[in-house]
């Protein structure tokens, strides 16, 4: 009798043991599972609903589509905020998972600030190109019927221009010359193209290590003093002629 308690004992141990193992396991896979969501989710889910997003196959400098396309979801913020590093807001291209963000400055809408923050774009003219012709600003949207409030990257109404680039599907930004409110979201009659992550007012430390790097630095000077007839890389004069 004893040894059979005994033996019970060890046997209510072992399978003790046994569940606390398969829990942790189950926890590492879940783990790993989310961790594989945070990284990789938001772009394939752009990715599955590009056709949606541009039923004609024409993303040309359509970062505007992508956000309307994203506000007009029930997304919580954060949700929001992570589908908006996965797509360039100037050449319209998806940005892989683990890309890292350019830091750079750009103007405020109506006044003379700079803004400093995160840039996830699919390559570096397109920093260059937003540092020039885009402007920053400050906006609130509820979501899930709570109210943030966030920096966005805003160019002025394209729809009037006389050489609007045959390049972009003109319809999804126009109406005539009036902005389409249907495809693209508007702000103070300032089209949004993006979302300038991590936002702050730039201080001087900031913009020197801006003016240092190699690329937002050195490159973007060179490239932002080229005459637009001779840019032939990244979106070349076409994000340009949209939004100058």
């Amino acid at each position: 009798m004893y040894i059979k308690f005994i033996t019970l004992i060890k046997n209510n141990i072992i399978l003790a043991v046994i569940t606390t193992l398969i829990v942790l396991i189950v926890n590492k896979n879940s783990y790993s599972t989310e961790t594989i969501k945070n990284e990789a989710y938001y772009y394939d889910t752009l990715a599955e609903n590009w056709i949606n997003i541009f039923p004609d196959g024409n993303r040309n400098a359509a970062g505007p589509k992508f956000f309307k396309y994203l506000i007009d979801q029930d997304l919580s913020f954060d949700d929001f905020v992570e589908f908006n590093k996965r797509y360039c807001p100037v050449s319209g291209s998806l940005i892989a998972p683990g890309s890292e963000p350019a830091f750079i400055s750009m103007n405020e809408v109506d006044s003379d600030n700079k803004v400093c923050g995160d840039m996830y774009r699919c390559c570096w003219p397109c920093v260059c190109d937003s540092m020039k012709y885009a402007k920053a600003m400050e906006i609130s949207h509820k979501f899930q019927g709570i109210e943030e409030k966030f920096t966005v990257m805003t160019i002025d109404n394209p729809c009037g221009k006389e050489e609007f680039p045959l390049e972009v599907n003109r319809d999804y930004f126009c109406i005539g010359e009036k902005m389409n409110l249907d495809q693209v979201f508007v702000v103070d009659q300032k089209m949004i193209i993006g979302l300038l992550h991590k936002p702050t007012s730039c201080n001087s430390s900031d913009l020197l290590a801006i003016n240092n790097n190699p690329v937002v630095g050195q490159q973007c000077k060179i490239r932002n003093s080229t005459k637009e007839e001779e840019l032939i890389s990244g979106m070349g004069d076409i994000f340009i002629k949209l939004s100058k």
